[in-house]
C-alpha cells in the first residue's frame, strides 16, 4: 500500500475523504459513510511513511513542532486538502478530495439567489454549514462565475488553497495562509491596499477575521466568507457573540448595514443510496431583516424568511421538507438533519 494507490482509490470511489490513523484501517468517506479499504490496522510508522511523500519537508518539520498542519497537494487526477494532526502520540491524516474542475452553481443545484449574490458590488455574503457540506465548493463556484462574467480584481485568502482559479475576465490572486500571508487576520489587514473588488475569506475563525471582513464589506467591497454554523440565525448570533458585550451593539449596526445574504447548506444521504442531496436555507437581507439584526431580535428572522418566499428565501427545515415530499430522503433522515424537529414535524403533519 502506498499513498498514490490510496489516492487512486479515493478518486475511483468518488469518495470525499481518505482517513489515515494509527490503530485503525485506512478508510474512505463515501456519502457520509466510512468504508474500510482493508481490515488491517495501520501502524504509526506506516501512517508517517504514507503521508511523507505528499508533504513538503519544511512543512513536515513545522508540523512536528506545532503538532497541526493544513496544507494541499496536487497530482494528475485532483487536488487534495490535507489536515495532519497527532493522536495518541502518532500522526493522523484526513485528506479531502478537491476536483480540479470547478462546478457551476447550476450543477450544484443551488438556489438562484446564489447567482444574484455574485452580481453584487459590495457587502457581506456568508456560506455556512457543518464541516464537509460543500461550503468551499460553493464559494469556488461563485468566484468562478464572477471571474467569468465581470472584469474585476478578486483576491482570495485561504487555508489552504483548494480550488485553483484561472483568470478569465477578472484578475485573480489567491493567497494561502502560512505561505503568502501569516494569517487570515494579517491578510485582511493588508488586502484593502491591494485594491480588490471581491474578497474571498476561506473561513472567519475569530474576532479579528470577522471584524476585518465586516470592515472590508463596509468600505465598498464584496466579501464572501464561511462560518461553521447550521443556519442564518446561528450565523448572525455567532458573529455578534464573539465580540465583548460593550462592542456588540456597534457590531449589530455594522452587520445590519453590510450583510447581503446567508446561504446555509447541508448534504443529506439520499433514500435510494445514490449519494447525497443538498438542503439549503436562504436569507436575503431585506430592510426588515436589517432592522431585526440592529435590534438584536434574531429569533424573529425565521418568520421573516418564511414570509420572504417570493424573494427566494427559504428556511432549512422547509428545504428538508421539500426533499422529503419528493421522496429523495427518508423521514428519519429528515428529522436527524432538521434545525427544529418540532417545526419539521408540524410541516409533515400539516400535509398528512
Amino acid at each position: 500500500m502506498d499513498i498514490k494507490n490510496l489516492l487512486l482509490e479515493l478518486n475511483k470511489a468518488k469518495a470525499s475523504d481518505l482517513l489515515l490513523a494509527a490503530g485503525n484501517p485506512a478508510c474512505l468517506r463515501i456519502n457520509n459513510a466510512l468504508v474500510k479499504i482493508e481490515d488491517r490496522p495501520l501502524t504509526p510508522a506506516e501512517v508517517e511513511a504514507l503521508i511523507t511523500p505528499i508533504i513538503r519537508p519544511e512543512e513536515m518539520e513545522e508540523f512536528k513542532q506545532v503538532k497541526e498542519l493544513d496544507t494541499s497537494y496536487e497530482d494528475e487526477q485532483s487536488r487534495y486538502r490535507i489536515n495532519l494532526h497527532f493522536q495518541l502520540g502518532s500522526i493522523g491524516a484526513t485528506i479531502r478530495l478537491v476536483p480540479k474542475k470547478i462546478p457551476t452553481l447550476e450543477e450544484l443545484h443551488l438556489p438562484k439567489a446564489a447567482n444574484d449574490f455574485t452580481e453584487l458590488g459590495r457587502g457581506l455574503v456568508l456560506i455556512t454549514g457543518p464541516t464537509g457540506c460543500g461550503k468551499s465548493t460553493t464559494q469556488a463556484a461563485m468566484i468562478d462565475l464572477i471571474n467569468s462574467t465581470r472584469a474585476c480584481h478578486i483576491i482570495t485568502i485561504e487555508d489552504p488553497i483548494e480550488f485553483v482559479h484561472t483568470p478569465k475576465l477578472s484578475i485573480i490572486e489567491q493567497r494561502e495562509v502560512g505561505f503568502d500571508t501569516a494569517s487570515f487576520g494579517e491578510g485582511l489587514k493588508r488586502v484593502l491596499r491591494q485594491i480588490p473588488d471581491v474578497i474571498l475569506v476561506g473561513e472567519m475563525r475569530d474576532l479579528e477575521s470577522i471584524q476585518m471582513a465586516i470592515t472590508a464589506a463596509e468600505t465598498g467591497h464584496l466579501v464572501i466568507s464561511t462560518l461553521h454554523t447550521q443556519d442564518a440565525v446561528q450565523s448572525i448570533d455567532r458573529m455578534i457573540d464573539v465580540f465583548p458585550p460593550h462592542q456588540q451593539g456597534q457590531v449589530r449596526t455594522q452587520l445590519s448595514m453590510t450583510l447581503q445574504g446567508i446561504l446555509s447548506q447541508q448534504l443529506i444521504p439520499r433514500q435510494d443510496g445514490g449519494g447525497l442531496v443538498g438542503a439549503f436555507e436562504l436569507l436575503i437581507a431585506t430592510s426588515a431583516i436589517r432592522n431585526i439584526i440592529r435590534k438584536g431580535a434574531t429569533q424573529d428572522i425565521y418568520t421573516m424568511i418564511e414570509l420572504g418566499g417570493k424573494l427566494g428565501m427559504e428556511t432549512m427545515d422547509n428545504s428538508i421538507f421539500q426533499l422529503l415530499q419528493k421522496g429523495l430522503i427518508s423521514k428519519d433522515m429528515a428529522l436527524s438533519y432538521a434545525v427544529s424537529q418540532e417545526r419539521l414535524l408540524k410541516l409533515i403533519n400539516a400535509k398528512s
